[in-house]
C-alpha cells in the first residue's frame, strides 16, 4: 500500500479591525473579541487598532492615545495572543496611508460620497472632514494590504465591504491581478449584543443611550446596576421573541452567549437579570485581573505594537510594492 501524504489546508487570513473611540464594552467582547480568539487556530488573523480613523471627527489626541493603549491592554487581557494574532495600531505601518491613495486613483467620488457616515453628516449640516469622505477607501486600504480573504462584518458595515471589493476588482481588472478580494464572514460563535436600555439599537461604544452599555473595566457594581434597569416589558414570560420581548430577548442571549449554554426560556424577569449578572461578572472578572496586571507593565504592551507592526510590515511594503507597480510607478 503506497501512503500519499495530504497537504494541510491552507490557513484562511482574516481582519479584525476596532477603533479607539470609546471604551470597549460586553458587545465588543461577544460580538467581535472571542470569535477573534476562537480562531486563533484556524486562521491567520490581524486585528488592527483603527487610529488614523478616528480622527474623521473632532477628537482628543489625548483621548486616542489612552484608548488605543486601553484598547490593546484588552484584547491581551481577554486572550489574544500576539504571537499567533498581532495586534496592529494603524498608524505604526506607513503603508496602510500610501495604499490609501493608491487606492482614491481608482475611486469615484459619487462612490466615496454614497457612503452612510458621510451622507448622514454632511446632510446634518455643519463642518465635514474631508477624511470623512475618504475614510472607506482607507478601511479598503487597511483590508487590502494583509490579503485578507476573509473579514467579520456586522450588517453596518456591508456597505464598505462591498466598496472594498468593488476596489480590488476594479484595479485587478484594469491593472492586473494585484489584490485578493475579501469575503465578509459572520462567526458562528459572534453574538449581537444590544443596548441594554435600548433593546431595539445595538450596543456601541459612542452610539445608544450609554446607560445600557456594560464596559469591559465596569466595575461589579456598574454591572449589577445596569443589567437590573435593563428595559423588559409587560408580557412577564421569558421568551426569546426579538419582535415583541427585544429586551428579554437580549438578555436571553447574553446569558446564552456568557455560558455557553444554549438559551433557556424559564423563570421570571427578576431571576433572568439575576442570572445574567452572575454570567457577566463571571466572564469579566479574570480580564480585568489581567489587564490590571497588563497596566502595571507598560513596556510590555509597547513591545507588542511594535513586534507585531515589524512582523506585517513586510506583508504590506509587498503589496503596495505590486500596486505601485501595477500604477506605472517606477521602482
Amino acid at each position: 500500500m503506497t501512503l500519499t501524504a495530504t497537504a494541510a489546508p491552507a490557513r484562511t487570513r482574516r481582519l479584525t479591525g476596532f477603533k479607539p473611540t470609546g471604551h470597549l464594552h460586553l458587545g465588543n467582547l461577544l460580538g467581535a473579541l472571542r470569535p477573534l480568539i476562537a480562531a486563533q487556530d484556524a486562521a491567520d488573523s490581524v486585528a488592527l487598532i483603527a487610529d488614523l480613523h478616528a480622527m474623521t471627527v473632532e477628537h482628543d489626541p489625548a483621548a486616542v492615545r489612552e484608548l488605543a493603549l486601553e484598547q490593546v491592554t484588552l484584547m491581551l487581557a481577554a486572550g489574544v495572543d500576539p504571537s499567533r494574532t498581532p495586534i496592529v495600531l494603524q498608524s505604526h505601518v506607513a503603508q496602510h496611508t500610501e495604499l490609501h491613495y493608491l487606492l482614491e486613483c481608482v475611486t469615484g467620488f459619487g462612490e466615496a460620497a454614497r457612503m452612510i457616515q458621510f451622507k448622514e453628516k454632511s446632510a446634518a449640516g455643519g463642518p465635514v472632514r474631508l477624511s470623512l469622505l475618504t475614510y472607506p477607501v482607507l478601511m479598503a486600504a487597511d483590508i487590502l494590504l494583509y490579503d485578507i480573504a476573509q473579514v467579520p462584518v456586522g450588517e453596518d458595515q456591508n456597505q464598505h465591504l462591498e466598496l472594498t471589493r468593488t476596489l480590488a476588482t476594479r484595479f485587478n481588472t484594469r491593472y492586473g491581478h494585484t489584490f485578493t478580494v475579501p469575503d465578509g464572514v459572520r462567526p458562528e460563535s459572534a453574538a449581537r449584543v444590544m443596548d441594554l436600555a435600548e433593546p431595539t439599537a445595538k450596543m456601541g461604544k459612542t452610539s445608544g443611550s450609554g446607560t445600557g452599555r456594560i464596559g469591559l473595566l465596569d466595575p461589579p457594581e456598574v454591572v449589577r446596576r445596569i443589567i437590573s434597569r435593563a428595559v423588559t416589558d409587560d408580557v412577564a414570560v421569558v421568551r426569546r421573541d426579538p419582535e415583541r420581548q427585544p429586551g428579554i430577548t437580549n438578555l436571553i442571549d447574553i446569558l446564552s452567549a456568557c455560558t455557553g449554554r444554549p438559551p433557556t426560556e424559564t423563570g421570571s424577569y427578576g431571576v433572568l437579570k439575576r442570572e445574567v449578572t452572575d454570567a457577566v461578572e463571571a466572564l469579566l472578572t479574570p480580564i480585568q485581573a489581567r489587564h490590571a496586571e497588563l497596566v502595571a507593565d507598560p513596556g510590555h504592551v509597547r513591545r507588542v505594537l511594535a513586534d507585531s507592526a515589524d512582523r506585517v510590515r513586510p506583508t504590506a511594503a509587498a503589496t503596495v510594492r505590486r500596486a505601485r507597480t501595477a500604477l506605472g510607478l517606477l521602482d
